[in-house]
Parts: C-alpha cells; structure tokens; sequence
C-alpha cells in the first residue's frame, strides 16, 4: 500500500469514526437557557477537542489494523 492509499483510507475512516463519536456525552440546553434564535437541541458542552482527541485514537487503532490485514495478505483487495 502507497502512501498515498494510505492517507485516503486514513481519511475515510477518520471520518466514519468522528461521526460516530460526535453524539458521545451530549446534553442539549434547558428550555430556561434557550436564547432567542438557537435550537432547543444544541449541545451544552459540545467538547469538540476531546472529541477529535478520540476520533483520532480511534481512528489510528483501525487504520494500523487494516493496514495489517492488507499488508499480509490475509485478505486481498487486487483483482
């Protein structure tokens, strides 16, 4: 795998994971602390730097086992 493949993987499941993670912890807003023009639904403490943190972990941990499966040879993705 090119480092190039590598990146794009990464990438991908970088994204996947920060998906998943976003909704992790969230409390939305009281309906006394609702200010005039925000949703109802907004986060409290959305902590998105813990987050990214995670995804990134996350995402490291999948990557180097994928890149572990493809490198072996334990599963083929040529044609």
């Amino acid at each position: 795998m090119g480092w190039v493949t590598g990146l794009a993987v990464y990438a991908v499941i970088w994204w996947l994971v920060v998906f998943m993670v976003l909704p992790w912890g969230n409390r939305s807003l009281d309906s006394e602390d609702v200010a005039k023009g925000h949703a109802s639904s907004a986060p409290r403490k959305p902590r998105l730097l813990l987050k990214m943190v995670v995804t990134t972990a996350i995402a490291t941990v999948f990557w180097v086992v994928f890149y572990l499966v493809a490198e072996s040879g334990l599963v083929s993705f040529r044609t």
